[in-house]
């Protein structure tokens, strides 16, 4: 009997039932016809009952050539692989797989070679795994994660066509090692590209200072009294500087438009205490007739009248400095005690050969040549 059959049966006598019990109360029946009514409710059970039962099939199914029993359950197998190295799209970094492998056997022909389902499933799911990791860097470790588990997520017949296999639970990673060097090769690019942004900014400053702010001296007045709108005397009491400036940034003396604008440097030595004879102008017929006819003051005197320097020009003495210099560089110590008696130092005041390194021209001078 089915439970259907039983509900339907319990539903009418119920119902009967309810109907008498409403007509009993209505008519004030006695006591012997709730008997009654409660003899004829069950009759109607029971008539119910009979009438809804399904009727005997005249053979039972179960012991029919093909019984329709319920199919069984499909069986499906499952195994987790672990730290499975896959490749990145850099070489020499892997990432590290793990996942749930589950796979169900195809129907095969009887004549069909015997297989191991784990084996084939594992080797399809990495195939698998292995194209979407090959595509991405070994820093988006994350991001491949989550594609795979989509990628991984649907049962796909292999290769071999035996079985079918899928993934679940992916889990993918990048060793501790490779993550920290990837960190610092980052941080070293990072450095390259502001070091590199930098330099061609320092470049493009030099260009724009060698190439148009101290291309001519005009060009460098122009530039200074451009940042100065106010101060147009300050930018003609800058004209000499300026003009150096731009001689400078071209490796070429000044134009001689502006050579009486360039004030000669002058060398004072602080500590000597003949600085003040130092910058007095030299007088050739004072040498002359302190040198008691050696033949090496007339050399001097000589070479002096041939480069054009006269007793009263301020150059003089920047002059002799580069003499002094240049004789000591050669080991011609003679030659620089007789051109500092020239001009007015005595040797024994300026000491020993040690001393002579003093008479180097000032700083942002060239030695001659």
């Amino acid at each position: 009997m089915s439970s259907g059959h039983k509900a339907m049966t319990l539903f009418l006598t119920v119902i009967v039932g309810l109907l008498l019990v409403i007509l009993g109360l209505c008519a004030d029946w006695p006591r012997w016809a709730w008997a009654a009514s409660a003899a004829l409710l069950a009759v109607i059970g029971v008539m119910t009952h009979r009438l809804l039962a399904p009727k005997p099939e005249p053979f039972p199914r179960e012991l029919l050539p093909e019984p329709d029993l319920p199919l069984p359950e499909t069986v499906r197998q499952e195994q987790r692989v672990a730290h499975v190295a896959l490749p990145s799209s850099v070489a020499d970094y892997d990432f590290s797989f793990s996942a749930t492998v589950r796979w169900l056997v195809l129907d095969a022909p009887p004549d069909a070679p015997y297989i191991n389902p784990g084996g084939l499933a594992i080797d399809a799911v990495l195939q698998r795994a292995r194209v979407v990791t090959a595509q991405h860097p070994p820093h988006r470790s994350a991001f491949a994660q989550h594609q795979l588990d989509g990628v991984l997520a649907t049962m796909r017949v292999d290769s071999t066509g035996r079985i079918m296999a899928m993934a679940f639970d992916v889990a993918l990673s990048l060793p501790e090692h490779d993550r920290e060097r990837l960190a610092k090769l980052s941080d070293v690019r990072k450095d390259e590209d502001v070091w590199e942004h930098e330099r061609n900014y320092e470049r493009s400053k030099r260009v724009y200072l060698g190439d148009d702010v101290l291309k001519d001296t005009g060009s460098a007045v122009v530039w200074w009294l451009s940042r100065n709108e106010k101060e147009v005397e300050g930018a003609v009491d800058r004209i000499g500087l300026l003009a150096q400036l731009s001689a400078a940034a071209k490796n070429e003396p000044v134009a001689p438009p502006f050579e009486h604008l360039v004030s000669p440097p002058r060398t004072v030595f602080a500590d000597s205490p003949q600085s003040a004879d130092w910058q007095q102008p030299y007088d050739i017929g004072d040498a002359t007739a302190s040198d008691n006819g050696s033949g090496d003051g007339l050399s001097v005197d000589s070479l002096l009248e041939w480069f054009g320097f006269s007793a009263t020009d301020p150059d003089v003495d920047l002059f002799a400095e580069r003499l002094i210099h240049l004789a000591s560089v050669h080991g011609k110590t003679d030659a620089v005690d007789e051109i500092r008696r020239r001009f007015g130092h005595d040797p024994a005041e300026q000491g020993d050969d040690d001393g002579v390194g003093d008479s180097a021209p000032p700083p942002g001078d060239d030695p001659p040549h």
